[in-house]
């Protein structure tokens, strides 16, 4: 990501006091880290790499934070790397002292896993330069504070073609977390892949307000359920949308991660983040001592976002149009915003990209419309 279009998504961000940056939780957070490690030596007499991860959530949520840190286990496991990890770390609370602590300890990168660590990142930065910081889906960098995120609205749109595939009432389910571009940005990919296979399938969305909040997520997807949405969607941090699926008998996208195990008769695929990717990329620069700071925006191409394998349900006409689709990423066949490519239209009927016309990554980052057959609102965004 180039830092001049990050800047247009934080007027959004900040006017709706959601600093998250795509995992929050609820109530009452509790710090936990692993034992603190002294600095050590291999047997070639070099000094161990460490890192240290912060977290927004639960490990166990089996959503974002998860997903982070199946990324830090493989660095762990492949590159030797001694890693710690805070969990449940309040934004704009106690970020800040996770962060200078774990700096403290001599952990060589830190990194900070929520858009709200941002201003915390930053700060602490500039007390400790010799050390490197990483934020996820950030805006502001520094000589040792690099950004990275991935393009999950191509994931998206995958699933969404599945899911128009195979709705049969043609009216798909939508549980929305914080009315963010970036969830904006999710849904109206998914709802592109829906409209590609199913032109008369509708997308309807309602909000929970919360980015982890099993309870209410699960209460979001019955409503919709009860309203003839025969396929449940979701961008929240629990599995609770596909349980609630599993249990009413319809079928469901899972985020995040593989949560088939969750509702294995409802799960068809899921969108997912693969944070290894990244995070060895990272590492294999600061071993080599070519680590810069940079703004790191990558998709399917590079394998940092994929889908979750198919259930026996899904047809194999479907499963192979979702693969030819893909294949167009890892081909060069589409512009990295595809499916974001005109014509499009918004829910007034207005015509937001002409034919063949390509939305800029400033628009992404800051979209706040959606398409034409979304069903629901962007409520104003509120602390």
């Amino acid at each position: 990501m180039k830092g001049k279009f990050l800047v247009l998504i934080v007027l959004a961000v900040l006017a709706a006091g959601l600093l998250a940056g795509c995992a929050g939780e609820e109530g009452k957070q509790t710090t936990t880290t692993t034992p603190t490690p002294e600095k050590t030596t291999t047997a070639e007499g070099k000094k161990e790499l460490k890192a240290a991860f912060v977290y927004v959530s639960p490990i166990g949520d089996a959503g974002w934070t998860y997903s982070h840190d199946l990324g830090r286990q493989y660095i762990e496991r492949v590159y030797g790397v001694k890693t710690a990890y805070a969990e449940n770390v309040a934004e704009g609370g106690d970020d800040e002292r996770v962060i200078r602590e774990f700096a403290e300890q001599g952990y060589d990168v830190i990194f900070t896993t929520s858009f709200g660590f941002m201003d915390a990142t930053i700060t602490v930065a500039k007390d400790f330069p010799d050390t490197i910081f990483e934020h996820c889906s950030g805006y502001k960098t520094a000589e040792n504070v690099g950004t990275y995120f991935g393009r999950m609205y191509q994931a998206r749109y995958l699933t969404g073609i599945v899911a128009g595939a195979m709705t049969k009432t043609n009216k798909i389910g939508y549980v929305a977390a914080v009315p963010i571009p970036e969830v904006i940005r999710g849904i109206n990919a998914f709802a592109l892949g829906v409209k590609k296979v199913n032109p008369e399938a509708k997308v309807y969305v309602v909000w929970t307000g919360t980015w982890y909040d099993p309870a209410k997520e699960k209460e979001a997807a019955i409503s919709l359920i009860d309203e003839g949405c025969d396929v449940i969607a979701q961008h929240q941090d629990s599995p609770a949308a596909q349980q609630a699926a599993e249990e009413r008998g319809v079928y469901s996208i899972g985020y995040h991660s593989d949560m088939s195990k969750f509702a294995p008769n409802a799960h068809l695929t899921a969108a997912m983040w693969n944070w290894s990717v990244i995070y060895s990329y990272i590492i294999e620069q600061v071993m080599q001592g070519t680590w810069k700071s940079e703004e790191i925006w990558w998709g399917i191409d590079k394998g940092v976002v994929a889908l979750a394998p198919f259930n026996d349900a899904v047809p194999e006409d479907v499963r192979k149009m979702v693969e030819e689709e893909k294949e167009k990423y890892l081909n060069g066949e589409v512009p990295e915003q595809y499916p974001f490519v005109g014509p499009i239209y918004d829910q007034q009927g207005n015509l937001v990209k002409a034919e063949g016309e390509v939305m800029t990554d400033e628009e992404l980052l800051s979209m706040s419309f959606f398409v034409d057959n979304v069903v629901g609102e962007i409520p104003a965004a509120s602390e």
